[in-house]
């Protein structure tokens, strides 16, 4: 279904005391995977090692230095198909992206431009299972960060994306909402759509159909079946490899 093909990014950082002396730093070298229908990928990897830009250059927010992203024989990152890959994939990053001072409604409606349809879903549509109607007059900023995060997916679905992409997206949460956007994402597959996510709880490894490990801009596969152990050591065999 998505194939990911070469994909390599850097970035430009300042070096020196006073910043002059300029460099750039790789962070994604060779990147590839597939994505098939109804699978789900999940990454792993230290802090920094660039989990956030893979997903964001999945996403269709930033741009690779190189590589392709193939969907049905079409280049997604090629200009003319980036809006097609925006259409295809919805975008749940880190950093809470919503309007803090907004409603959870009017945020919901940067969204839906069809407020008629808004109402339906949120009535007896796919955002009436994230339990956010009366919560709609109050504004963000006063949310948990559970619901925070349900408003966060709610957005990020309004085209019915065939592809979620999702940044640690049960960090700090407590048991329950980390079970119900699990349960989410499980749901996701049965209905025929593809999950991407990163986390650092092994326990969540086991609705993965793919657990990838990046460390040192490389990506490789490993056994999503393994336990915190096993983990450390993999990131230990790659530090000496790399």
């Amino acid at each position: 279904m998505l194939e990911a093909k070469k994909i390599t990014a850097s970035y430009r950082e300042e070096r020196g005391i006073r910043g002059f002396a300029r460099g750039k730093k790789q962070v994604l070298e060779n990147i590839n995977f597939s994505l098939e229908k109804g699978q789900c990928i999940g990454m792993i990897g230290m802090n920094g090692v660039g989990k956030s830009t893979l997903l964001s250059i999945l996403a269709g927010v930033h741009k690779p230095d190189s590589g392709q992203l193939l969907f049905q024989g079409k280049d997604l990152f090629l200009k003319e198909n980036r809006k097609q890959l925006r259409k295809l994939s919805g975008y749940v990053p880190q950093d809470n992206p919503l309007m803090e001072e907004l409603s959870v409604f009017d945020n919901l409606r940067l969204w839906y431009i069809d407020q008629k349809k808004l109402e339906e879903e949120l009535e007896t549509g796919r955002l009436s299972e994230f339990g956010l109607k009366e919560y709609l007059k109050v504004p963000v900023r006063k949310l948990s960060g559970g619901l925070k995060k349900r408003v966060n997916i709610a957005c990020a679905i309004a085209d019915d994306p065939e592809v979620l992409i999702m940044d640690e997206p049960t960090q700090a949460l407590d048991m329950i909402c980390k079970k119900e956007i699990l349960d989410y994402m499980e749901k996701c597959k049965r209905n025929g759509k593809s999950v991407i996510f990163t986390t650092h709880d092994e326990t969540e490894f086991k609705i993965c159909d793919k657990l990838f490990l990046l460390y040192a801009g490389k990506l490789e596969e490993v056994s999503p079946h393994m336990k915190g152990k096993d983990c450390v050591s993999s990131l230990l065999e790659l530090q000496r490899k790399y």
